[in-house]
């Protein structure tokens, strides 16, 4: 068989890239951010929505603060990268 290292092995990103390494680890740490509060704040608010129909009868304060619980979960985990 021939050896196919060659071939399959995948170009470096970074290096055919012209930005600066700073301002593309400053977009990877935005990137993760904003999926993070995505993320966060969508099992928040899911979990606001379930506690407001089991517990509180439909309110709607449960589901805002699962997703003020979530966002600040995001935020902390962001600030402390």
């Amino acid at each position: 068989m021939a050896d196919n290292s060659s071939t399959d092995s995948a170009p470096n990103p970074v290096a055919g890239s012209s930005r600066p390494v700073s301002e593309a680890l400053l977009n990877d740490k935005w990137d993760h951010a904003i999926s993070s509060l995505l993320i966060r704040s969508s099992l928040g608010l899911s979990f606001g929505v379930v506690f407001s129909v089991l517990l509180f009868k439909r309110r709607a304060w449960p589901a805002w603060v699962g997703l003020g619980f979530g966002a600040g979960r995001a935020w902390e985990e962001a600030d402390g990268r």
